[in-house]
């Protein structure tokens, strides 16, 4: 089955588990809205209860699971099976988030797995060690974000993101890399851009601001403005 081909740049909204249902479609439909406007390629995460619905609704995002397991059909109670995510429209998984990290092996085998059913693989990695051996099993894109400064709303004030970056792309310069740790503004995101990122996003700051669409605009226009600079 032919896996789903990331291009960036990229924007990821990525609403964890901080909202319902009906929240969750209404930011999905105008994330929608703003992807097929700005023609970025857009990663748009949720709850898998939320993960088919999403997909019917939406046309211009790359609906994406928080978490899959390397099952196969068969046992595997409470266990997230890949080939029912594929049938849900979903088009990508998220691998490893600090909030549900994986072992190796275990990571391996899931991206395995993933690559089986066609599914686009973003994984995320917080050391420099991390960025460097997840480059090596070859994801489609990574999430390179220091645990400490997730939800934070304040970003890494070293050089952890084009340190990082430059250490995925030494690898294998084809995984796209995203910078998203502690990301709240369009004057952030267009930083992230300027260091080499292949795109950027959020949670908090996106869930909490009072305009889902006004910030999600200033996301979208600071990455449209990084390709001519």
């Amino acid at each position: 089955m032919p896996t789903t081909k990331l291009s960036g740049p990229l924007l990821i909204v990525n609403p964890k588990a901080y909202l319902q249902s009906a929240d969750t479609l209404r930011l999905a439909q105008i994330t929608n809205g703003l992807a097929k406007k700005f023609g970025i390629t857009t990663l748009f995460t949720a709850q898998h209860v939320d993960l088919r619905l999403i997909a019917d609704e939406t046309s211009h995002l790359t609906v994406t699971a928080q978490h899959m397991d390397p099952i196969t059909p068969g046992r595997g109670m409470g266990h997230i099976l890949p080939e029912n995510l594929a049938d849900a429209g979903v088009q990508a998984v998220v691998l490893n988030h600090a909030e549900h990290p994986l072992d190796l092996a275990v990571l391996d085998a899931t991206l395995e797995r993933a690559r089986e059913v066609g599914l686009a693989t973003i994984v995320c990695a917080d050391s420099d060690a991390q960025c460097r051996a997840v480059a090596h099993l070859g994801p489609d894109a990574m999430i390179c974000e220091p645990t400490s400064a997730i939800g934070t709303g304040a970003m890494d004030a070293s050089d952890y993101i084009e340190r990082t970056t430059a250490i995925v792309k030494d690898v294998d310069p084809t995984i796209l890399v995203i910078q998203a740790a502690g990301v709240s503004s369009g004057e952030d995101v267009a930083r992230v851009m300027a260091q080499g990122a292949d795109g950027s996003g959020g949670t908090s700051g996106i869930i909490r601001h009072p305009s889902w669409e006004q910030i999600l605009t200033e996301m979208y226009q600071a990455i449209v403005d990084s390709r001519h600079v």
